[in-house]
């Protein structure tokens, strides 16, 4: 669950202060190549943190490091008492599935919303309703409810208020701070929810038979009191008119704009901007044709019992390696976030992760099938950084909730559509040929696209 009154006071950054962060990072470098004084060479490789200068983007992100493992916990305790309650997987598969209906509505509605009202009282908004969901979780399991009804409620709630929260979140971003560190600040916001990933289930599998099931969901409340003081902290967001700059300075921010309206011919005005926009379609194109064709992880299972059967850690082993690989591309960001060739960086991104996958099925070993995740992992990291920069450069501030609501959908949907395809691929053909033929129909997909589609090959940031 990522999450995200009176006005606090306005930290909009200036354009004369962007200049000067940027002349003192241009003189810093300066310093530190001087003879005498070399650069180290690990913070050319190390995460790139030079957004975390501008306090408005650091207190949202420093809130999300509490909020990443927290919302881990209740990510597990969710489905633990489902199947306690059911005694059946089918009723996880049931509820998540029933989460996706309002997330994918949500996601796209509220994008629409976020581009017609203020996005920080809409974070508030929603970061509050997520709170009240965590704490509801916690009154159900504490009364002793014996039933899945509650569950699936508060979780399809829960996560169409994700939905709006995830569009007000990514379109807020590039009003924090300046174009240039967008690739940079996606990767430290996803670096920290990939580490909550890797390490809030663990603590929530050693905290449940010491605390009880029931108190995950309250330190998941607890913990998002952090979010909500971050955003309170944030600047005012109103809509900008067309054409102001996100990051010009609070007196055009705070500009009156035409009141703007948040129906469904709202949301259908984003799908016609995405595909008139060959940039932006061609970033959402790349990310389904790696996702579809190459996600096999509905595989795993069946791979765990009869290719890697030998090891009875096959299947942690693979479901792990994967965000293991993607934690380190985040941890080194140092060496690709400063790249202005967004096309190229994902273009190289999705092919690394088809020839991954195709490493994949053709590994007869554990080892190299987690080493190739691993691989995977990587490049699927960077390709999302590079996408999310891409869509949040490419898209006016007016539309930018409306790309983040269809960017919700195609990173929710497309997963699950490759569930399905390699769920009968692997059935037909054997999990290694499914793997692997998928991996190879990445590269080509990828091939195409860039053969027929060159403009986004070319795409240079601030070009």
């Amino acid at each position: 669950m990522p999450t995200s009154a009176a006005a606090p006071t306005a930290e909009i950054p200036e354009p004369s202060a962007h200049t000067a962060t940027a002349s003192s990072a241009a003189s810093a470098t300066a310093v530190a190549d001087a003879p005498g004084r070399p650069r180290r060479a690990f913070s050319r490789f190390a995460i790139d943190t030079r957004p975390l200068r501008h306090p408005a983007y650091r207190r949202l992100w420093s809130s999300n490091v509490i909020t990443s493992v927290g919302s881990q916990l209740t990510a597990v305790a969710v489905p633990k008492q489902i199947y306690d309650v059911t005694g059946s997987s089918t009723w996880i598969g049931i509820a998540s599935f029933a989460a996706l209906a309002p997330l994918v509505v949500f996601g796209l509605w509220g994008g629409a919303v976020a581009d017609a009202v203020d996005r920080r009282k809409l974070l508030l908004t929603t970061n509050v309703g997520i709170a009240v969901t965590s704490i509801a979780f916690w009154a159900q399991a504490a009364a002793g409810l014996h039933s899945v009804w509650p569950l699936i409620v508060l979780l399809a709630a829960q996560q169409g208020l994700f939905g709006v929260n995830s569009a007000a979140r990514g379109s807020a971003i590039p009003r924090l701070v300046p174009e240039e560190e967008l690739p940079a600040a996606n990767s430290l916001g996803a670096t920290v929810m990939l580490a909550g990933a890797l390490f809030g289930p663990m603590v929530a599998g050693a905290l449940i038979p010491i605390i009880g099931l029931s108190t995950l969901y309250l330190l998941d409340a607890v913990g998002l009191t952090a979010t909500l003081w971050a955003v309170y902290r944030l600047p005012a967001l109103p809509p900008l008119k067309a054409g102001d700059s996100p990051t010009s300075g609070a007196a055009e921010a705070s500009a009156p704009v035409e009141a703007r309206r948040t129906g469904w011919a709202q949301v259908a005005d984003g799908f016609r901007f995405v595909a008139a926009n060959r940039l932006l379609l061609g970033s959402f194109v790349v990310d389904l044709i790696a996702m579809v064709f190459g996600m096999p992880r509905a595989l795993f299972p069946q791979m765990a019992a009869t290719t890697y059967a030998s090891n009875h850690l096959a299947l942690g082993l693979l479901f792990a390696a994967m965000p293991a690989g993607a934690l380190v591309g985040g941890l080194l960001s140092g060496t690709y976030t400063r790249v202005r060739r967004h096309g190229a960086m994902t273009i190289g991104a999705v092919t690394a992760w088809g020839l991954a996958m195709l490493g994949l099925g053709l590994s007869g070993s554990i080892l190299l099938a987690c080493l190739f995740l691993a691989i995977g992992g990587v490049a699927d990291f960077v390709s999302m950084v590079f996408r999310g920069s891409i869509l949040q450069m490419a898209a006016p501030d007016e539309m930018r909730g409306r790309m983040q609501g269809v960017f919700t959908v195609v990173v929710a949907g497309g997963p699950r559509l490759a569930d399905l395809v390699h769920g009968i691929a692997g059935a037909a053909l054997g999990t290694r040929t499914a793997v692997a033929a998928g991996g190879l129909a990445v590269v080509a997909g990828v091939v195409i696209l860039a053969t027929f589609s060159p403009s986004y090959w070319r795409y240079r940031a601030n070009s």
